[in-house]
């Protein structure tokens, strides 16, 4: 077993909106990015102190794989 510290540096979620509302225009990775650089500032963190990102998204049609990783690219982490 590993004596690595885990820290949970913060929990951030998007915004409800309708479909084809005013997200409308944000894919799923996009919008979720916008969140975790919300959580790096938040945080006082640097991308670069990131080892693992964790995303939650239920419709990600037209994302691709691995939408976590997609997402921690554009954060730069």
């Amino acid at each position: 077993m590993s004596d690595d510290t885990v820290v949970i540096l913060a929990g951030v979620r998007t915004p409800i909106a309708s479909f084809r509302g005013s997200f409308a225009s944000l894919g799923a990775v996009e919008l979720a990015a916008k969140a975790g650089r919300t959580a790096l500032e938040r945080s006082g963190l640097s991308p670069n102190d990131i080892e693992e990102t964790l995303v939650g998204a239920v419709l990600t049609a037209n994302c691709g794989q691995n939408v976590a990783r997609q997402v921690a690219i554009a954060i730069g982490a």
